[in-house]
């Protein structure tokens, strides 16, 4: 559009743009009337057919020929790649602007055929599986290292399997502000360098403190992946395929701490606890050597910034620009500022707040079975440590059926919400997905908790745990995919606030959860966690239903 110039300062809280044909102009429409203004874009009726949709150029075309004010809405994602976001009063049809060529311009990530794409996920989710491994491999061998290390607490042998997870609530804080800066794939595969190093070391160590120490820093290295995926799949992927790839995503960080107990019994069974820190590092280079490899560069202010260099070095013109970029500001006050920018989300956003806090529950739920199974097993069911591992198998086997039914009945339930709404998407379309987990949490922990507590067959618990599973399963992806939704240009960054609330959450919780046992036993003390999953889940989805976007109105970093 020629000498198209935003009077407003932001973009990133408008869902939908429209099309003024006699007015010949392009205006940003607010789902909120009362705002109070208008953000308008002035430019010429002639469109150029790479900015808008082929639909969209004939209804300008005839709203101007008629003399009728034609208004159309279409979404927001259709002209994201050609509008100035973040900053504005940008030229966007200057010369020098670098844009993608048109909407299918093969370097886009979205426009990646979906072969690319998937491979990409799955690497990343690979990446997202190994860490989880790492985090509660140790689950079935604390009373082991307990006696090795001279480790007399239970609160401190805890501490060792959770203190892992406290390295995921801040590895974030400065991973996806970098990955914001200088692009997702290198920060991810150097984080996962430096998991892999401190992880090895964990089997060498001869003290608590050691241990301790490098367990940190090696959720500090694994943290890259579950900060960075979401925005990954932000990069890939549009609102309507979401749904599936966020639910394949979000399982293996899910099946992860499934998975891990189950061989760590084994190995400590039948080796030593020390091979269990060096056989996931073993496991984790060949995943390595796939990211590097195959996984390229998705964020498309990195790529174009990429694309930029390349054109100058071509042709020398060193007056060319992205619409990313914003002269007033030096690059130590852009690395500042995106430094800034989760802890800046997670203290201002109510949505960020309250996304954050659901799955800090949720992860939290999960690790604090994942402490205690193994006391369970071994004390009320006098099972060995190999064999009590296996009941994990309950918990993975809850996560497959939550995925299976989170993958498709999001995308299904957002397209069919989407076609009801004249075909404009919101975030609110994920929360339907939400209310039957404010049912299988409670109904799970009370089953699992009372069967234990009366020592009933082991199947029992063992299908009270897959039920609540299920439930944090499902409750997670929709989380997840509502807030890349509300957040698209700043994904990575409100992933990683969010992270940092359920990361805590997973630090703290179990440390508490042995002197709850204790006192309340397995019946009352998960009673307890299932009537605190009806009390949050419950009007949790109704809320955000009714009031979600009015709150995202609201703020300057959140779509709509």
């Amino acid at each position: 559009m020629a000498d198209l110039v935003g009077k407003n300062q932001y973009f990133g809280s408008v869902r939908a743009l429209e099309l003024d044909g006699q007015n010949e102009r392009v205006y940003a429409a607010s789902s909120e009337p009362d705002l109070g203004f208008r953000n308008e874009l002035r430019g010429p009726a002639q469109v150029k057919r790479q900015d808008l949709s082929k639909d969209a150029m004939l209804d300008l075309e005839k709203g101007s020929a008629s003399g009728i004010n034609t208004t159309r809405t279409f979404e927001l994602d259709e002209l994201a790649r050609e509008l100035p976001c973040p900053s504005s009063h940008i030229d966007v049809n200057s010369v020098n602007l670098v844009h993608w060529e048109g909407d299918r311009d093969p370097e886009n990530p979205q426009n990646w055929p979906r072969s690319k794409k998937w491979a990409a996920i799955m690497i990343v989710s690979l990446y997202t599986f190994m860490s989880p491994v790492a985090s509660s491999i140790l689950a079935p061998s604390l009373e082991k290292i307990g006696e090795d290390l001279n480790i007399q607490s239970d609160t401190e042998k805890s501490l060792c399997l959770s203190i892992f997870v406290l390295g995921f609530a801040f590895g974030p804080l400065i991973l996806a502000p970098l990955s914001e800066l200088y692009g997702r794939s290198i920060i991810l595969h150097l984080s996962n360098i430096f998991f892999l190093i401190f992880n090895c070391a964990c089997g060498f160590t001869r003290n608590k403190e050691q241990l301790i120490l490098f367990r940190l820093l090696g959720g500090l290295g694994g943290s890259a992946p579950l900060a960075l995926g979401p925005g990954i799949l932000g990069d890939l992927f549009s609102a309507e395929e979401r749904g599936l790839a966020v639910s394949i995503y979000s399982f293996f960080p899910i099946l992860g701490p499934a998975i891990g107990p189950i061989c760590g019994g084994f190995i400590t069974d039948y080796s030593s606890w020390r091979w269990a820190f060096w056989a996931t590092s073993i496991a984790d280079v060949p995943v390595l050597i796939l990211g590097a490899v195959y996984l390229r560069e998705t964020f498309p202010l990195v790529l174009l910034s990429w694309k930029k260099q390349r054109l100058i070095r071509e042709t020398g013109n060193e007056s060319l620009f992205t619409k990313y970029e914003n002269p007033g500001r030096s690059h130590t006050s852009e690395v500042g500022m995106a430094m800034l920018r989760p802890l800046k989300l997670m203290c201002t956003q109510p949505i960020i707040i309250a996304m954050g806090l659901g799955q800090a529950y949720l992860y939290g739920l999960m690790y604090v079975v994942l402490t205690t199974f193994p006391k369970l097993w071994r004390e009320n069911y006098h099972q060995s440590v190999s064999i009590g591992g296996l009941n994990y198998i309950s918990l993975g086997i809850g996560y497959c059926i939550g995925i299976q039914v989170s993958s498709y009945a999001q995308d299904y339930v957002y397209r069919i919400l989407k076609s009801r709404n004249n075909g404009v998407g919101l975030p609110e379309f994920r929360v339907p997905i939400m209310l039957p987990v404010a049912i299988l949490l409670p109904l799970g922990f009370f089953l699992y908790g009372w069967s234990a507590e009366k020592h009933m067959h082991w199947i029992v618990p063992n299908i009270g745990a897959a039920i609540f599973a299920t439930g944090i399963m499902i409750g997670f992806n929709a989380l997840i995919t509502y807030v890349v939704d509300s957040y698209p240009t700043y994904s990575a960054s409100a992933s990683a606030a969010t992270a940092v609330l359920r990361s805590v959450a997973a630090f703290l919780l179990p440390l508490g959860a042995p002197a709850m046992y204790q006192r309340l036993g397995f019946g009352w003390g998960n009673s307890m966690l299932g009537f605190l999953a009806f009390i949050i889940g419950g009007p949790a989805p109704i809320v955000l239903w009714f009031y979600g976007a009015k709150i995202r109105a609201r703020s300057t970093f959140a779509s709509g």
